[in-house]
């Protein structure tokens, strides 16, 4: 067995950069939606997801892929989101096996008052900082990067639109 490549020390130190400010960016975000809306991050990223679909409905299993949840605990999550009467579960009427995730209107409206806040917090933790260019590199790279961990672009913005 060889040795592995170590990092050299800029390396070190733009994996240690990343590592924190990808830690510290969803946990602010986390904060300001749980203190402004009284919802998890992960919820919210459920709820945006099948506002952006046709009909906004996902099967369970398209929506899993989509915000990268293993089956159960997303299936945890819908249970909490059709609890407060955001989601509701319904069987695909072609195929009774499969269960396809609702947007109701009262989640559409959860998510709608959410929105403002978790896009000023976006805002202020991911694009002020930056200068125009600057975040246009920044994408560059994340896609660079998203080109190697999802080669099959699965990944809703994978294919750099979105």
């Amino acid at each position: 067995m060889t040795d592995p490549a170590w990092l050299d020390e800029e390396e070190q130190e733009t994996w240690r950069a990343f590592l924190w400010t990808s830690r510290l960016l969803n946990e602010a975000l986390d904060r300001q939606l749980q203190r402004d809306s009284g919802l998890p991050h992960a919820y919210y990223m459920i709820l945006a997801m099948l506002s952006e679909s046709p009909g906004r409905a996902l099967t369970m299993t398209e929506l899993a892929a989509i915000v990268h949840s293993s089956p159960s605990r997303l299936s945890h999550a819908v249970n909490r989101l059709e609890e407060a009467g955001w989601v509701r579960r319904v069987k695909h009427p072609d195929d009774r096996r499969t269960t396809i995730a609702e947007l109701t209107d009262a989640g559409f409206a959860v998510l709608a008052e959410a929105a403002p806040g978790h896009v000023a917090e976006v805002r202020r933790h991911l694009f002020d900082p930056l200068s125009r260019e600057e975040m246009l590199r920044f994408r560059e790279t994340l896609h660079a990067l998203l080109a190697s961990l999802d080669p099959d672009r699965e990944a809703p913005c994978a294919d750099g639109k979105g």
